[in-house]
């Protein structure tokens, strides 16, 4: 088994990064030809999701998306008024298991591995663990 983290920063209030290439870099860099690999976020304001990568729009609209079914200006109770990002972080969710094989993670042609930031601009972590 072997784990590990990085760390990435965000540039925005919110956006989607994608880190497809850099699972593939991890994967090759240990040399795994087959297992699965578990990605866990471990903030409470962003989330890791697998969605369309082939187009940008695709991530701009589901960031719409998810404002539009978390409006901002509920009477939320919590100090630091970042509420709608706790929303969207439980409904995107904080982990992802990838399967691996032939080296690489196992995904659909239009398909990447996204970072989920809603509440940036921050510097953040990702742990991953692959089993093989």
């Amino acid at each position: 088994m072997l784990t590990g983290s990085f760390s990435l920063t965000t540039t925005s209030q919110m956006e989607l990064i994608a880190i497809s290439e850099k699972i593939h870099a991890l994967i090759q860099k240990n040399s795994v030809s087959s297992g699965i690999c578990y990605l866990f976020n471990p903030h409470t304001t962003a989330g890791l999701t697998i969605n369309e990568g082939a187009d940008p729009d695709v991530g701009d609209d589901l960031i719409k998306g998810l404002l539009h079914m978390v409006p901002s200006n509920l009477d939320y109770k919590h100090f630091e008024g970042n509420s709608p990002a706790h929303i969207m972080s439980s409904l995107v969710g904080s982990s992802l298991i990838v399967h691996i094989a032939d080296g690489k993670p196992q995904l659909g042609t239009w398909q990447k591995i996204f970072f989920c930031e809603f509440d940036g601009p921050r510097t953040r972590k990702v742990h991953w663990k692959i089993v093989e």
